[in-house]
């Protein structure tokens, strides 16, 4: 690692004097964030507050103005939280103030929030039954549950809704379920108008296995405050009706939100470093026993924090084409502190090549966070601005150390900027950062991955716009969403060649940039791009689990005979071949002769069966479908081949034999 440069300086100083000025800039104008927007929008009010007796409330803490940037969103979302760790108690107390704008048209007068901590309250929540208790290979630790609870939830005026407060289980219906609340407001909100509520909470952290909680001394605070559901306008990821895309915490599923601001002041004990998304207004302040830090985020869709006394942190500053000046901050488990230049190293590459091929990194911060050996249930994740690694386990790990760092910065891009819904279309941002990541890894390191063995894993393939939790199991989502998904976009760029797959990224990168694309808005790219349909290829291998299976069914020869000239004999062949799967053009078939011969021909896969017609001075020996395996979403490789020496019947049963333990053996790999 380079000693800091003058230019290091430089951009640090600059950095700051923004900061100030933009504070400064702020004072002069009397203005918080949003009210700098070019249309501000009227808040709704509640005539219950007029005829009420406004009710007696706790004090919440107002948090400070900050710096206006200019809007890369639509900022549907503008959050204020103060919270406090209490380590001892494995336990946060906070207050949020939450302005939702109604990017609608329909009044709405029902607000739904998220609270993802509950998921982990009982093993009868839809979370606890779906995963059992399990996620990734670290299962949940003995007495590890947590919870949250809102204690206080009031309009600005002062009304209180704690009655008006109903928990919904939209997706299977568990009254168990607690992570999603509906929330009754007193007058509707009308389209363009925006509301305000405080709400007080409490969050017990669960301990680690799943994303979030504690591990020892160790707090991931992911997923951690009430959260807005996202409302949708007609358009959006092609709805055809406006309205609150609603879902529970499932077992495998991931998260949706919409963009916005956030101001979070974290209180830790003193002697506790914090990381967090986004970047510092100011110095942690230290007030008696507690350090006080405060941290600001726009443009951002989520807010998460990580917090240890053992951290031990590192600071780089970074610049690039497309990069134009990021802070990468490093918050090592001392059992990696000696690993620094290998995450400097992948961060680099990975801002470099990702801001090259879909557009630039916005952020003027990006941090990485490795939690400790136990805490590994919250390593390898991605929130805006920052990321996990893997829990630290050995002091000399391998290539996934990089591997993961690679991956995990990749949704900056594919779920950061490119904002899909991670409960429905979750291969959006699992596959595209996924076919990042190999190339990445391809080209930054000399390392490959093997496609077919990767297509043998995915023994069940389904449709890719698939809701996470309806795959066949907690490995068919894997298999598909991070693998087949993968392949079937390495399969588009092997048709059309990596030039004009990159300009497909890039241009679905840059059209869907702080939006929330579909998957037909991808295909509508793709078609845009090569200027032709994708239909039929979409309608195979994305909206439904389409796989080809090549099959060499059968090898008919016949004697050498001399011909009457005296030319040297001739062997005859016939050779049967099927595509028992979905269809395919171009399919390679590879003939090889006992004399070492070896002649290639291309099936056109417009028919379910076609025979070729061999004519040759050797016998044939073999017959081998797609020898190169180039035909990437065939997760049956093992019937693509066949001697011709062996009678029919020895033939068959072998093969089959062969292909049944090989696929049983694939089977039990873990991706």
């Amino acid at each position: 690692m380079k000693p800091l440069s003058l230019r290091f300086m430089i951009i640090s100083a600059a950095l700051a004097a923004l900061i100030l000025l933009g504070g400064s800039l702020w004072l002069l104008s009397g203005l918080s964030p949003a009210a700098q927007s070019a249309a501000a929008p009227k808040e709704a009010k509640s005539p219950a507050a007029v005829s009420q007796t406004k009710a007696v409330q706790p004090v919440l803490p107002e948090s400070k103005p900050l710096p206006v940037s200019e809007a890369l969103s639509q900022r549907v979302t503008e959050y204020h939280i103060d919270v406090q760790l209490d380590a001892d108690a494995r336990a946060l107390q906070a207050t949020e103030t939450v302005t939702w704008i109604h990017p609608g048209q329909k009044p709405v007068q029902e607000l739904y929030f998220h609270l993802y901590p509950n998921a982990f309250t009982s093993e009868k929540t839809t979370f606890m039954k779906e995963s059992g208790g399990e996620l990734r290979g670290d299962t949940m630790p003995e007495n590890g549950y947590g919870s949250m609870t809102i204690t206080d939830l009031r309009t600005t005026e002062g009304v209180s809704l704690m009655q008006r407060m109903q928990y919904v289980q939209p997706d299977d219906g568990n009254i168990n379920d607690k992570t999603l609340v509906k929330v009754h407001l007193p007058q509707p909100v009308n389209g363009g108008e925006s509301v305000t509520l405080k709400i007080q909470f409490e969050v017990k952290l669960p301990k680690i296995f799943a994303r979030m909680g504690t591990a020892g001394n160790f707090v991931m605070a992911g997923q951690w405050f009430p959260k807005l559901s996202v409302y949708e306008p007609k358009g959006t990821r092609g709805v055809q009706e406006e309205g609150w895309d609603l879902h529970q915490y499932h077992g495998t599923s991931e998260f949706y939100s919409d963009f916005g601001i956030y101001n979070v002041t974290i209180s830790v004990p003193a002697n506790y470093i914090v990381g967090a998304t986004g970047f510092p207004v100011k110095s942690a302040q230290i007030k008696q026993d507690r350090k006080i830090y405060q941290f600001y985020a726009d443009d951002v869709h989520d807010f998460a924090w990580a917090a240890s006394p053992d951290f031990v942190v590192a600071e780089e500053a970074f610049s690039a084409p497309n990069v134009p000046g990021v802070r990468i901050k490093l918050y090592l488990d001392p059992l990696h502190k000696d690993l620094q230049e290998r995450y400097f190293q992948a961060t680099k590459a990975a801002l470099t090549a990702f801001s090259k091929w879909y557009g630039p990194y916005p952020y003027s911060t990006l941090s990485i966070v490795v939690p400790p050996k136990e805490g590994n249930g919250a390593g390898g994740m991605e929130y805006p601005t920052l990321i996990t690694a893997f829990g630290a386990a050995e002091s000399s790990p391998g290539m996934s150390l990089e591997r993961t760092v690679i991956h995990e910065i990749g949704h900056q891009y594919f779920y950061g900027m490119v904002a899909n819904n991670e409960f429905e279309e979750a291969w959006l941002d699992e596959s595209f950062t996924s076919y990042a990541e190999d190339r990445l890894m391809e080209q930054e390191y000399g390392v490959s991955s093997s496609a077919a063995l990767q297509a043998s894993m995915v023994t069940v393939p389904q449709q890719l716009n698939l809701e996470t939790w309806k795959y066949s199991a907690a490995d068919g989502y894997t298999r598909n969403v991070y693998i087949r998904g993968k392949l079937v976009l390495k399969d588009i760029e092997q048709q059309v060649g990596t030039k004009t797959m990159d300009a497909i990224l890039l241009a679905y990168a840059r059209k869907y940039r702080f939006k929330h694309p579909s998957t037909a808005d991808f295909q509508k790219i793709v078609e845009k791009v090569t200027k032709q349909s994708w239909q039929d290829y979409f309608d195979q291998y994305v909206y439904s689990g389409g796989a080809p299976d090549f099959s060499v069914d059968r090898i008919t020869t016949g004697s050498g005979k001399n011909s009457a000239d005296g030319v040297e004999a001739r062997y005859e062949a016939t050779v049967e071949v099927s595509n028992k799967g979905s269809g395919y053009a171009n399919v390679p078939v590879k003939f090889t002769f006992t004399d070492g011969y070896t002649v290639q021909q291309f099936w056109n896969g417009e028919q379910k069966t076609t025979a070729f017609q061999l004519s040759y001075k050797a016998p044939l020996a073999s017959v081998d479908i797609d020898p190169g395996h180039s035909i990437l979403l065939e997760s049956k490789h093992l019937n693509n081949f066949m001697l011709a020496e062996l009678a029919p019947k020895t033939l068959s049963r072998w093969t089959l034999s062969v292909t049944k333990l090989l696929e049983t053996l694939l089977g039990t790999l873990v991706w």
